[in-house]
């Protein structure tokens, strides 16, 4: 990895200011129902106040609309960061201002303060395009970011969830902070090296695989594949669109109508032979979109008034086999309505393929979002090379993006 990470700098005595991902799901009492997040920050964490550093987390959790809402507190999350760490976590009942700037001033090595959501200040979302074309906006965006930065000596980035985005703290923030160590967190870190050093370099045969309702969501992922990859598999409700670029009636089953040209043009790229677009073959009808609905195995045309919400056992057959003799592998987005019980076989055939392709000696990792949901379900989380934390930043990356806030971070 180019850029330096927090084992390349010497935090001892230094006050870091860490951005994390604890965009943590809360049930109605406020009780945090996964702490995945939480849990994967740990090491970065760990390493500074083992290193004799102090650390001033800040993240964002749902979406407060840039007003201070209970509901969005990130109290439960500095709860459970002091169940992990057995020590008090100090929580700041704000981001900025007097208070927070004492709290920090008073730690000491070894101390962890959290500070509360930072989207409870709208400045922390303003998208730095529209920051460069309003003064009045860039100021507010600045005044807050400085605010922030003032408060420590080094900026890690941990926060893989939201590096595709330009938000005051993962961006404005260590632009302030030009000078001090700018640098990445562990998890940052493992999600350079999975996600964009694999689909640059994934070894032979190489197989990606994309699933989920939108085509169009999928385009640009596609067409950067194309140029890396031997196989795309195609599932999911996104495999419909293909479908009718085929001239396959696909009854009443989910379909991107504007997109069904961009498809066969992507099915005609596919016929150069230097990458095989595979599509289903057969699947799971059914008569309405409910977990009861009576359903079919279909191959060819999706009769009238029937709707595919899952891939067939044949398509389940020859992509688990396409996968299962892959070398490297990428997922993202499921094979069908795998929520519903009866929709779920296809997107568990390609899971535990991931598995067992991964015990075989391939490189195998799953993107962020539906995909990780599922496979963190099977139980199989352990059983492949890595799984994302960033729904929308592992596709971007999929799509050959550079993000500007890792562009920023101090080279090796």
């Amino acid at each position: 990895m180019a850029k330096k990470t927090v084992a390349d700098i010497d935090v001892a005595g230094k006050k870091v200011i860490m951005r994390a991902d604890f965009n943590v799901p809360l049930d109605e009492n406020m009780n945090i129902t996964d702490d995945a997040r939480i849990t994967k920050a740990m090491p970065t964490i760990q390493h500074i106040i083992d290193n004799g550093g102090s650390v001033i987390l800040m993240s964002h959790l749902g979406r407060p609309k840039g007003e201070k809402n209970p509901k969005f507190s990130l109290a439960p999350v500095a709860k459970r960061l002091s169940e992990i760490l057995g020590k008090d976590v100090i929580f700041a009942d704000d981001c900025i201002g007097d208070d927070v700037k004492a709290k920090a001033s008073a730690l000491k090595a070894g101390d962890v303060m959290l500070l509360e959501n930072l989207r409870f200040y709208k400045e922390e979302t303003i998208k730095d395009k529209a920051a460069k074309e309003d003064a009045q906006l860039r100021e507010a965006k600045d005044n807050f970011a400085k605010k922030i930065a003032e408060l420590g000596d080094v900026y890690v980035c941990d926060a893989f969830g939201t590096a595709h985005r330009d938000n005051a703290s993962m961006y404005t923030v260590p632009c302030f902070m030009q000078g001090k160590p700018i640098v990445a967190g562990f998890l940052i870190e493992k999600e350079i090296e999975f996600l964009g050093e694999t689909i640059n370099n994934g070894e032979k045969p190489f197989v990606a695989i994309l699933g989920g309702a939108k085509v169009s969501d999928k385009l640009q992922v596609i067409e950067n594949l194309m140029e890396k990859v031997d196989t795309i598999i195609i599932g999911g409700g996104m495999g419909y669109t293909f479908a009718k670029a085929k001239g396959i009636e696909i009854g009443d089953s989910l379909c991107e109508d504007d997109f069904v040209s961009k498809a066969a043009e992507l099915l005609e790229m596919s016929k150069d032979g230097k990458c095989e677009i595979l599509l289903p073959v057969d699947c799971k009808a059914a008569d309405k979109f409910d977990a009861n609905a009576n359903t079919q195995i279909v191959e060819g045309d999706i009769p009238e008034g029937w709707m595919g919400l899952d891939i067939g056992p044949k398509t389940a057959e020859l992509f688990v086999n396409k996968i299962e003799s892959a070398k490297t592998v990428v997922w993202n987005g499921p094979m069908g309505v795998f929520e519903m019980e009866a929709f779920a076989s296809g997107t568990k055939a390609v899971a535990n393929a991931l598995a067992k392709a991964t015990a075989n000696g391939a490189r195998t990792v799953v993107g962020g979002g539906d995909s990780a949901s599922a496979i963190k379900i099977m139980g199989l989380e352990d059983k492949v090379s890595h799984v994302s934390t960033g729904g929308g930043a592992s596709l971007e990356m999929m799509e050959g993006k550079n993000f500007k806030v890792i562009s920023i971070l101090d080279e090796k």
